[in-house]
């Protein structure tokens, strides 16, 4: 092992993560973040009845319109449990999917019985394919670490435009601080910046981008600001245990596990277990294990003994690399190539960083104006 090697004697992110910062406590950068701050964002100390009244604004606010909110469905936990708390609180949801070709069976199969069984209305959003391809070998050919900005900022754009289309001021969300508050900036840079997208497409890319759907800087400000469409971590609002919330989803719905975070996109599957891990050394179980340990739904001990384990059997992993490459259209040659070629960073393309870093401090403020019923 490298003799700089080190990891936090609290939680388990190590010095994968440059920027890690590590305390005389024995705490890292990361779970002191998230003791300081993040902890601040699960809201244990709301008033009793503060979901049943919110939701109250929420119906009130929805009045003479079909939904009274968005939710995005993938077919994951944290989804589908969103989908059943918001029918629980009397909410009318529209389901967004966004279908991009990589959806596996089972995702599709949890998707469908729990819209079904609920009775949530499911609006699935299906890419260009063509297009949408050139998209995701451009991001490849960048060697950037998060080649699955251009499927998150899509998921995104669906919702916060199909809110705007149906003048809905509520996008649920399954984002939670007790599962998925740590994750180092240098691993994986945000898919909120569409610029990043159109730059890289356009060095490597070899088709107009004539369908894909984003959002721009104008869009945001019309549609987050103007039209005050708000986003709603709604599982920082109870007591969201992950491990309890699948159990209930398997025993309420028939809903089926798919083995791992985020596993229920074979393209994800592929980034998470391969090309971040293999290629950039990047291994995110530690980031939401690390935030399980910090939230108390998880050990240390039973993180290091997942961490010890490779993210996915290597049967399953060469079967993914053989259809990422056979559906995207790759050569072995160029494919390997693409493994091999020095890594970048978001830095190496012109982006909007520097818009974001000073836009996160408005969505922090509006984060914790949502808390606030009027």
């Amino acid at each position: 092992m490298n003799a700089s090697y080190k990891i936090c004697k609290r939680c388990v992110m190590d010095t994968s993560a440059k920027e890690i910062i590590f305390y005389e406590d024995g705490r890292c950068s990361f779970c002191k973040n998230y003791d300081d701050n993040i902890s601040q964002e699960i809201h244990t100390d709301l008033p009793k009845n503060f979901l049943e009244d919110f939701a109250k604004k929420i119906k009130k606010d929805g009045i003479n319109k079909e939904y009274d909110c968005i939710i995005g469905i993938s077919g994951g936990v944290d989804s589908s449990y969103v989908a059943y708390l918001t029918k629980k609180l009397g909410l009318r949801p529209l389901a967004i999917h966004l279908d991009n070709g990589w959806n596996s069976e089972l995702a599709v199969s949890n998707i469908e019985k729990l819209c079904d069984q609920l009775d949530i209305d499911l609006d699935t959003k299906v890419l260009n394919w063509t297009e949408f391809k050139d998209i995701q070998k451009s991001f490849m050919f960048s060697s950037i670490s998060n080649i699955e900005i251009p499927t998150d900022h899509a998921i995104w754009t669906a919702m916060v435009k199909t809110a705007a289309k149906f003048n809905i001021k509520y996008i649920i969300s399954g984002s939670n601080a007790s599962t998925e508050s740590i994750m180092p900036e240098s691993w994986l840079y945000t898919s909120k910046d569409s610029k990043i997208i159109r730059s890289i497409h356009k060095k490597f890319g070899t088709k107009p981008l004539k369908n894909y759907s984003y959002l721009s800087t104008f869009d945001y400000f019309d549609k987050l600001v103007l039209r005050g469409i708000k986003w709603v971590p709604i599982l920082n609002y109870i007591d969201f245990n992950k491990a309890k919330a699948k159990q209930f989803l398997i025993d309420e719905y028939d809903w089926k596990d798919y083995g791992g975070k985020h596993f229920e996109s074979i393209f994800t599957r592929f980034f998470h277990s391969y090309y971040l891990y293999d290629k950039f050394g990047y291994d995110l179980r530690r980031a939401y294990c690390s935030a399980e340990i910090c939230s108390g739904q998880l050990s240390r001990q039973d993180a290091i003994n997942e961490l010890e384990a490779p993210p996915a059997p290597d049967s399953l992993i060469q079967d993914d690399i053989d259809y990422v490459k056979k559906k995207l259209g790759f050569t072995d040659e160029e494919f390997e190539k693409i493994i091999i070629n020095k890594n970048l960073d978001h830095t190496s393309y012109p982006n909007n960083e520097w818009l974001w870093s000073r836009f996160s401090k408005l969505v922090a403020y509006f984060r914790k104006k949502i808390t606030e019923i009027h």
